[in-house]
């Protein structure tokens, strides 16, 4: 693809020059770095972090499941190749299992079964399945994003760097830091997360409310292997998951527990000793994988929904968490804002190619638009799941139930969940279907 776009972040005076600033560098801050500077735009994005300390184990806990389409995206700007260069870490998810507590009911998703069905239709052999998607760390993530920015000269990652104000000028926006620096760039990119301070400082209102539960996050070490199987099970107090890694370098076979519990009960979990604690584990997991332990730190999250009333300002635009956060009951938020970084990698190389204004109103209206009705959709869903779940009031137990049974038997419905799982559902973006911007 023949770029036409800004090299490197330029000086002009005092003032750094870039087409984008991202504030926020976070995973999908980042991620939205690499994938505009792989497309010739010049990117400054900030973090208040310094990068060594993102990179430490101890920074964050938790995985990922990275969705097939939003593998496809990582693909396409030369991230996801620096995630396997970490090693054996990229674990795939060939089944998805989810049960109703310890009742019968459950719904099965094979991934096989679904890429059968597509070969056979195509009339062709079936080919080795794409799996739903794949875990990861998130430490594995940061990594591969600070490999991949370093092979971009028209990327600069300032961090730690913290943003002291914005203010907008007729054709740029021009950004203060706290130590002095300052940078003008056509677009602000707000990645801040759930508390951005940019969504804030212009008004944009948010419907927001918090959960009265907590996730309590842990790797555990099983005797027996998981298959390439995600557990989800609906218990009273909300989702358990168990989610598929890949063995560690003793060969010890490893999950990631997504445990939520309620927040008043958490402290106490938390300050279990590791026999008492593995006991609970234990409990809830139940015999199906061997011995079960955990191994390594516990971690907490306290859990909520929010979406904010509007994506984009004069110069300004939301993603991921600063836009919209999710339960994670379907363990798909940073997947909806992996494709909030595609559709506006998309939004902004169509508008360029045209000669306009990236920071231009129309430009960021159609980005909103189109992200909108996707996230509003999940929002709503697993909102909808996680109180349909964490109840026990007998008939709606029984309805969850017979519908458990049903879609288990449907065909049609079954894929249609089945691809929603791997993203592969709406309007894609270009990146999430596998093609080049």
């Amino acid at each position: 693809m023949s770029q036409s776009f800004s090299p490197a972040p330029q000086l002009d005076g005092d003032a750094l020059i870039a087409d984008v600033l991202i504030v926020g560098g976070g995973m999908v801050g980042l991620t939205a770095g690499v994938a505009l500077a792989s497309a010739g735009f010049s990117v400054i994005a900030l973090d208040r972090a310094p990068l060594d300390a993102q990179l430490d184990a101890a920074f964050d806990g938790r995985v990922s499941a990275i969705a097939a389409g939003s593998r496809r995206a990582l693909e396409g700007i030369g991230l996801w190749n620096h995630v396997l260069a970490q090693g054996h870490v990229a674990e795939p998810i060939r089944d998805i299992r989810v049960s109703d507590g310890d009742s019968l009911a459950f719904v099965h998703y094979d991934s096989r079964a679904l890429n059968d069905k597509k070969a056979r239709s195509a009339s062709a052999p079936p080919s080795e399945p794409e799996p739903f998607g794949h875990i990861v760390e998130n430490r594995t993530i940061r990594a591969a994003l600070a490999a991949r920015a370093k092979e971009l000269p028209n990327l600069t990652l300032l961090a730690p760097a913290e943003l002291a104000g914005v203010v907008n000028e007729p054709s740029h926006a021009l950004a203060s830091l706290r130590d002095g620096r300052r940078i003008r760039a056509a677009l602000v990119v707000a990645a801040e997360g759930k508390e951005s301070a940019l969504r804030a400082a212009r008004g944009i209102a948010v419907t927001r409310w918090s959960y009265p539960q907590t996730a309590i996050v842990c790797t555990i070490a099983h005797e027996r292997p998981h298959g390439g199987i995600a557990h989800e099970r609906f218990l009273p107090v909300g989702p358990f998951a168990i989610l598929p890694m890949t063995d560690d370098h003793d060969g010890r076979h490893r999950s990631s527990l997504v445990w939520t519990e309620k927040t008043a009960l958490v402290p106490a979990y938390l300050a279990l000793n590791k026999a008492d604690f593995d006991a609970e584990v234990v409990r809830r997991v139940g015999d199906f994988l061997g011995r079960v332990e955990s191994i390594g730190p516990r971690w907490s999250y306290p859990l909520s929904l929010l979406h904010a009333e509007r994506y984009t300002d004069e110069r300004l635009v939301l993603i991921g968490d600063a836009a919209h956060a999710i339960h994670p009951i379907a363990g798909q938020g940073l997947n909806l804002g992996l494709r909030d970084v595609a559709a506006l990698a998309e939004t902004l190389v169509d508008a360029k190619r045209l000669g306009l204004d990236i920071g231009f109103g129309e430009v960021l209206a159609g980005y909103e638009r189109w992200r909108r009705f996707d996230n509003v959709l999940l929002a709503g869903i697993t909102d909808g799941l996680n109180r349909l779940f964490s109840t026990s009031f007998t008939p709606l137990v029984l309805a969850r139930r017979l519908g458990f049974r049903a879609v288990n038997r449907a065909g049609p419905l079954k894929t249609l969940f089945m691809r929603h799982a791997m993203g592969l559902v709406g309007e894609l973006p270009r990146l999430s279907r596998g093609e080049p911007l």
